[in-house]
């Protein structure tokens, strides 16, 4: 079954908190919860799983993507893509703060970048 993208809706919490702690990335439960329930999460499902997943903080104008992550087995298939994609669809400016070994990523996704300290900052206009 192909890969879909759509809204993270409340049954898909625990998809959610699987894809992010299987990517090691520090989002609290509650957290994920209340994006969710404001609109702010996305998930690439596979047949009712959920194999990625990207949370946002919506702001005033656009939103910041606090976290982004896909299944290791999914990865190099698009799915990240499609994920930021979905959100820069519904908000522009689309801003993310990441390290130096994912800026190829968010440069092919058309981020203007700019080096802060250790890591960097990217905006989508």
């Amino acid at each position: 079954m192909a890969v879909s993208v759509r809204r993270a809706v409340a049954r898909d919490h625990l998809g959610v908190m699987r894809v992010l702690d299987g990517a090691m990335l520090d989002v609290d439960s509650d957290t994920v919860e209340r994006r969710i329930a404001a609109g702010g999460v996305f998930v690439a499902d596979d047949d009712h799983r959920v194999v990625g997943a990207l949370l946002t903080l919506p702001r005033e104008t656009g939103a910041h993507v606090e976290a982004i992550a896909v299944r290791r087995a999914r990865r190099d298939a698009g799915i990240g893509s499609r994920l930021v994609q979905s959100a820069a669809e519904r908000w522009r400016p689309l801003t993310a703060d990441f390290r130096r070994e994912v800026r190829p990523f968010y440069a092919s996704l058309g981020f203007d970048i700019e080096e802060r300290g250790d890591r960097y900052r990217g905006t989508l206009r």
